[in-house]
């Protein structure tokens, strides 16, 4: 066990990483309590090509949630400031909810769908839902992760931010989200129905991806102010984005008999996010957003 005396004996309640915790306590929901009944018949009701096609999209969201959960680990090792690790639980315990609500919407509606159309039941891990692209960005991101617990460098760090707080949360996650709202929420694709508990559990998890964001832009921006070479997170994030590129819109964009969100609107609004963080991250007279600001949705 390893005590800093210097510290003093409280927890710092001033830093940012506490005022993240805060947030997402006050913030707390639980996947379970959201109502799917209106879900299950509208999703009975789709046509074969959007069900299908929906089905692909559910399934990376879960896997992805599924696979984040246990690639935040290694960085909960190597944090040592208490108000990190109070936030890094909350980060934890929310990955582990958003798992929940995918896994509880699968077998609540997808396999009850697929029952109603008499169908042989499918899983979310079945390889048929995952493009190549998809699985390698989450080997790479594993891999950063753990090489924390070999080289817990500055460098290996923002690598490891990089991957999970920036791509794989702040543009995929985030843009993958953001495009499954516009094509199930209500009054946005007349073809598509209007599915409220996903709309639902997605505006809460959103509200905590924002607050993910901000935790590893904020220590990016530390790393960067300690002589970190903000080109090492330019050439990291290039790297991935074009696995990014081809998942982002599989499965949500608008296609020949496919109804749904334009490929380009979905394009920009990721590009867009990224910029802006980028240059909070980098440029020493911005700061990261507040945390508020960070959980609201646009």
């Amino acid at each position: 066990m390893h005590l800093d005396s210097t510290r003093g004996d409280f927890l710092d309640r001033e830093t940012r990483s506490f005022r993240y915790f805060k947030n997402a306590v006050s913030r707390h929901w639980d996947p379970g309590a959201i109502d799917l009944s209106a879900d299950r018949a509208a999703v009975e009701s789709m046509n074969d090509l959007v069900f299908d096609r929906f089905r692909g999209a559910i399934a990376k969201f879960g896997a992805g949630e599924q696979a984040v959960t246990t690639d935040l680990a290694p960085l909960a090792v190597v944090l040592e400031a208490p108000e990190d690790q109070a936030f890094i639980t909350t980060q934890l315990y929310e990955e582990a909810k958003h798992t929940d609500f995918f896994d509880r919407y699968w077998q609540e509606v997808v396999n009850k769908a697929e029952a109603a159309r008499g169908v042989a039941e499918t899983s979310p891990q079945d390889d048929r839902w995952y493009v190549p692209e998809y699985v390698e960005l989450f080997d790479r991101t594993e891999a950063a992760m753990e090489a924390l617990l070999t080289d817990d460098s500055p460098a290996n760090r923002a690598r490891a931010y990089c991957h999970y707080h920036l791509v794989v949360e702040g543009i995929l996650a985030q843009t993958a989200y953001f495009g499954l709202q516009q094509a199930y929420g209500p009054d946005t694709h007349p073809e598509l129905p209007t599915l409220p508990g996903l709309t639902a559990g997605l505006t809460k998890i959103r509200g905590d991806e924002g607050r993910h964001v901000g935790f590893g832009m904020a220590k990016l921006k530390a790393l960067v102010e300690d002589g970190v070479d903000p080109t090492l997170l330019h050439e990291t994030v290039s790297e991935l984005l074009p696995l990014v590129n081809a998942t982002t819109t599989d499965g949500l964009e608008a296609t020949d008999g496919m109804p749904g969100p334009a490929a380009a609107d979905l394009t920009t609004y990721a590009a867009s996010k990224h910029t802006e963080r980028m240059e909070q991250i980098v440029d020493a007279a911005r700061d990261i957003p507040d945390v508020e600001a960070l959980t609201a949705l646009d």
